[in-house]
């Protein structure tokens, strides 16, 4: 190795984490593969592998000075100036390492694409293309850490490009392209909230990691990471024949990768897996044979085996699988096995029609024969197969007092249209809408722009510009654009909310089946909230007091779990209930003024504690009074079932300026109707808020 990089960390030694360093292997061999999403915990050598990975291979070939580090063998992909630059026969080439890119999480999406300069274009009638993220990556690594907090534009444009292998920018008409051939590697906490189910199936491969559990292990790594840090130099040379060796394979590999075959019979236990898993489309089928087609090259066989079939299923498959949020978890390994169990039955009777197919082609064949044959017959008595009509029949071998009540039933949610918010908001989301800065969002008019925009908006400064045409200089010039000529777009897209329910867990709700109800409606929500991309939060009031039992997050999943744990008795503190939600409103709306609350409040109204000694309901309307003139956004959901009914819940719900609704019209579309309806039109935060 080359001193400069020296102190990268060995690959090969990277202790455990075996699936994750194969992924990674496998989309180097293979760049077709679709990158690669590492989940699960912090601290388990994500990004140390994939700064190892890029340091393990030697340099590559690149055109002297091009910007995008194109290859000077492949003359279809030289962009525009190394073309130029080979016309004109002063193409020069250079080595360079391997370059791993960090993208930021609160990249732009100029900053990943690039710019195009639209007023130089319209002035000068010249492109100039500033590079960005992906011409940096360019044949090499993309590494984007928690990649599920990118807004989810962002990461379509580096799944496209990843796919395509072309970055194509486009700016009124004016478009320029460039290759961004790369291999992507993303990161996420699932605890941190999912990408949407259409992102994950475009990554090719996923793998989940977590720590070590074996203490040998674990002191292992231990030992290894201290020597690392004492001598850098040294523990990275007693590493070397490791790295060349695995160096050595990957090349081997990606020369055997274009000679490497795979049957019928593998494409089928390929389809018949995707079929038995129950994944949607058919990029699953597609990733799954390139894999397999991939592990037998790494592993220097040209024909795929059942083994790699296996293998590559685990990598492609474990991200794909789940069709809804909350589906309950399966065995996916059983799941794997009984699939590939039920091909080797079909090969079996495919193997056994064939021999029943072939003995009795070879009677006919027999009784044909003795007919033209007669004198021949004795030779072969009926019934007695000749020695070259051997049995091929083999087949192939066997492999073989608190309560916690369910969660009622969720419903189908009928869409509506979001409410209109009118603030120039950050974030990403499919509910509420709002001004936006960023290019992803659609552009609705144009503005006279305050400073220098990237973002023109060309017809706007066409028409501005046009009633000076006349009078202007135009030098030969088709039209004249001066600076006060200029517009820009203004545009509005959508954001998610942060939806808090604050739950009645007390013991009345548990008569008549109540609780189940309302966990329904709490789950019909939760679903809601996933296909939105809200976060949501969830709080239980019971006793004497009210808990945070989960803090707002994206993880609909860990607020499902919790909703589905949630015990129910005690008396029933809806003031505290209340309180509580209001703190968690204004500490959310402190830390982040562009959130976007709605609290639920789920309950009978019945209330027998209270915080200060007070009639229960009258402190409850007191205080929803006050939530009210803060300009909380909320709706109530009665579960009072009972014939005699005390109208308790509605009242709090009008103190609060809420949507009511009753256990009996309590519908999935009744529900998130009201929410929806509810929905803030603007919510100020304002400084010094006093507690309630």
């Amino acid at each position: 190795m080359k001193n400069h990089n020296i102190a990268v960390y060995p690959f090969t030694a990277i202790v455990g984490q075996e699936k994750m360093k194969k992924a990674l292997v496998l989309n180097l061999i293979n760049p077709k593969l679709g990158g690669v999403l590492v989940r699960g915990e912090k601290g388990t050598a994500k990004s140390t592998a994939v700064r190892a990975l890029a340091n393990l291979l030697p340099e590559i070939e690149v055109v002297e000075g091009c910007k995008f580090k194109c290859n000077p063998q492949y003359q279809k992909e030289l962009c525009e100036e190394c073309l130029g630059k080979l016309n004109a026969g002063n193409l020069r080439v250079s080595r360079i390492k391997m370059k791993v890119v960090d993208l930021p999480v609160s990249a732009t999406e100029d900053r990943v694409v690039g710019t195009l300069d639209i007023e130089h274009a319209i002035k000068k009638g010249e492109k100039r293309f500033e590079p960005g993220v992906l011409a940096m990556a360019h044949r090499g690594i993309l590494y984007v850490d928690e990649i599920n907090l990118l807004d989810d534009h962002i990461v379509d444009v580096l799944l496209d490009s990843a796919a395509m292998g072309v970055n194509t920018v486009e700016r009124e008409g004016i478009s320029y392209s460039h290759p961004a051939n790369f291999v992507l590697v993303g990161t996420m906490n699932p605890e941190e909230g999912e990408l949407r189910p259409q992102l994950l199936d475009r990554f090719g491969l996923c793998v989940d990691v977590k720590g070590i559990s074996d203490v040998s292990r674990r002191v292992e790594l231990i030992k290894y990471r201290l020597s690392y840090e004492a001598d850098p130099e040294g523990f990275a040379a007693n590493w070397q024949a490791a790295e060349t060796e695995l160096c050595g394979q990957i090349l081997t590999a990606k020369q055997l990768l274009s000679e490497v075959r795979i049957s019928d019979d593998m494409l089928e236990l390929i389809s018949q897996i995707c079929v038995d898993m129950g994944v949607d489309g058919h990029r699953a089928d597609i990733t799954m044979m390139k894999t397999s087609i991939t592990l037998s090259a790494f592993n220097g066989r040209a024909d795929v085996l059942e083994e790699d079939v296996k293998e590559a299923a685990e990598l492609v498959l474990s991200h794909r699988m789940r069709r809804k949020p909350f589906d309950s978890h399966s065995d996916k390994q059983d799941k794997l096995d009984e699939s590939i169990e039920k091909h080797r039955e079909k090969q079996k009777e495919k193997n056994k029609e064939k021999e029943q197919n072939r003995d009795q082609n070879n009677q006919e064949q027999q009784k044909q024969d003795r007919k033209e044959n007669p004198e021949k017959t004795h030779e072969h008595p009926e019934g007695q197969q000749p020695e070259n009509a051997q049995s091929n029949a083999e087949g192939q071998p066997d492999a073989s007092s608190e309560t916690i009540f369910a969660t009622g039933e969720s419903y189908q949610i009928k869409q509506l249209a979001p409410e209109f918010i009118r603030a120039d908001r950050k974030g990403s989301g499919r509910r509420s809408k709002t001004f936006t800065s960023s290019r992803q969002g659609r552009y609705i008019k144009s503005a006279i722009p305050h400073e220098k925009t990237t973002d023109l908006a060309f017809d706007a400064t066409l028409r501005a510009a046009a009633p000076y045409q006349l009078t202007r200089e135009k030098n030969g010039n088709s039209i004249i654009i001066h600076d006060p000529d200029l517009r820009k777009k203004i545009r509005e897209k959508k954001i998610g909310n942060l939806v808090l329910f604050v739950v009645d867990a007390s013991g009345s709700m548990g008569a008549r089946q109540r609780m189940v109800a309302s966990k329904g409606a709490v789950l019909s929500m939760l679903m809601d909230a996933y296909q939105k991309r809200d976060r949501v939060g969830l709080i239980a009031f019971k006793g004497d007091s009210a808990e945070l039992l989960l803090p707002p997050t994206s993880s609909i999943e860990l607020a499902q779990k919790y909703l589905q744990e949630m015990p129910t008795g005690g008396k029933t503190p809806i003031s505290r209930g209340l309180v509580k939600g209001y703190e968690i409103i204004k500490s959310e709306l402190r830390r982040d003024p562009d959130t976007c609350p709605f609290m639920v409040l789920i309950s009978d109204g019945r209330a027998n504690v209270s915080m200060n000694g007070e009639p229960p309901l009258h402190e409850i309307i007191t205080i929803a009074s006050r939530l009210k003139e803060e300009g909380i956004q909320s709706a109530v959901i009665d579960t009072e079932s009972s014939m005699i009914k005390f109208g308790f819940a509605q009242q709090i719900s009008t103190a609060l300026g809420a949507t009511y609704l009753t256990l009996e019209n309590l519908k999935a579309d009744s529900i998130v109707n009201a929410v929806r309806a509810s929905a803030p039109f603007e919510i100020m935060m304002h400084p010094g808020v006093s507690s309630v």
